[in-house]
C-alpha cells in the first residue's frame, strides 16, 4: 500500500506541493534577508543534488527549492540544519520576518533593522495563529520593504531636537526636508514639529551636529495586499524605546490570536472586532495600562 503523505502538514513545516505529481517546492526561512555565502552554498548543493538546479526567489526574501522528492525531504532538513538553516512556516501563523539592510549598511538607516529582525523572529517566529501574520522592518522613510503592506509594519526613524549654538545657519537640514517641517528666517532654523516625519534627513545632512536625534520606531497595523489592499495604519507615535515597541507588537498579534476567526486576515479581524476595540488595546499597550 502507498504511503498516506499528510501535505497539510508538510506546507506548515514549509514543504509545498507542486503541480508536477510528485514533487516539493522547500521555502528556506531567512530572517531579515540576510544570507551568509555557506548558506548560499548549502542551498546551492541541495538544489543540484535533489533538485532541478534551480532556485526561486520569494517577493518576501526567501528561498524555494523546487522539484524536491518525498522520500528525500528529511536528507534535506539534515543537510539544511548543518549550516544554521531550516525550512520556513508556510501555514497558519507568523512568517519569516523581513527586512532592508538598515543603519548597519545604508546610509539613509534610522535603526540596524537586521538586529530588530533577528530579535522579532525569535519571540514571535512559527507562532500558530488563525491565519498568517506577516511582519516587516523597513530602516527608514524611504520604505523600501513597504512596512504598511505588512500586518505588522516598522519603519526606522529619529525624533529630533535642534541646537541653536553650533548651527552655522547653512540651511542644508531645509534642503534636505521634504516635508516643509523646517524653513530658515533671518538667519535662524524654525522647526515646525506638526510637520515632521522623523525622517531623519536633516540629522544627516547637517555639517555640524546641529540636531540631536533618537533612533525610534514607527509602527503601522493591518497592511493587506492580497485580493483586497488595505495601507496598514500608524495608531501610536514613533516609540523610542524596544520594551514600548514589543507591548504594541504583543498586543496587536494577542488581539489577533484571541478574536480573528479561523482563516481570517488581521485586517478583516480588526474591521469585524472593531477600530475602536484594536485601537485602545493597542493605546494601553503603548501606555503600559
Amino acid at each position: 500500500m502507498a504511503e498516506r503523505i499528510d501535505y497539510a502538514s508538510l506546507k506548515k513545516g514549509g514543504f509545498m506541493k507542486q503541480k508536477q505529481q510528485g514533487f516539493f517546492c522547500m521555502r528556506v526561512a531567512v530572517v531579515g534577508g540576510k544570507l551568509t555565502a555557506s548558506n548560499l552554498k548549502v542551498i546551492t548543493d541541495i538544489s543540484e543534488k535533489y533538485g532541478n538546479g534551480t532556485v526561486h526567489l520569494t517577493s518576501r526574501q526567501s528561498v524555494e527549492i523546487p522539484y524536491l522528492k518525498y522520500e528525500d525531504i528529511e536528507q534535506v532538513k539534515a543537510e539544511l540544519a548543518k549550516d544554521g538553516l531550516a525550512p520556513a512556516v508556510c501555514g497558519a501563523g507568523v512568517r519569516t520576518i523581513t527586512a532592508c539592510q538598515g543603519a548597519e549598511i545604508c546610509n539613509s538607516g534610522c535603526i540596524d533593522t537586521y538586529a530588530l529582525a533577528k530579535e522579532l523572529n525569535e519571540r514571535y517566529f512559527g507562532r500558530q495563529l488563525p491565519h498568517k501574520f506577516k511582519i516587516g522592518v523597513t530602516g527608514c522613510r524611504n520604505n523600501c520593504l513597504k512596512t504598511e503592506e505588512n500586518d505588522l509594519g516598522i519603519k526606522g526613524g529619529y525624533v529630533i531636537e535642534y541646537k541653536p549654538e553650533p548651527c552655522i545657519s547653512c540651511g542644508l537640514c531645509v534642503k534636505a526636508c521634504r516635508n516643509d517641517a523646517l524653513s530658515l528666517a533671518d538667519g535662524k532654523i524654525v522647526y515646525d514639529k506638526e510637520k515632521c516625519i522623523n525622517c531623519g534627513r536633516c540629522v544627516k545632512a547637517c555639517p555640524v551636529k546641529a540636531w540631536d536625534y533618537e533612533p525610534g520606531y514607527v509602527v503601522s497595523f493591518g497592511g493587506l495586499f492580497g485580493n483586497t489592499i488595505y495601507k496598514g495604519e500608524q495608531i501610536v507615535p514613533i516609540i523610542t524605546d524596544k520594551d514600548t515597541l514589543l507591548r504594541v507588537a504583543d498586543a496587536a498579534i494577542k488581539f489577533f490570536e484571541d478574536n480573528a476567526k479561523a482563516g481570517e486576515r488581521f485586517r478583516f479581524t480588526i474591521q469585524r472586532v472593531g477600530e475602536d476595540e484594536f485601537r485602545k488595546a493597542i493605546l494601553n499597550a503603548y501606555e503600559e495600562k
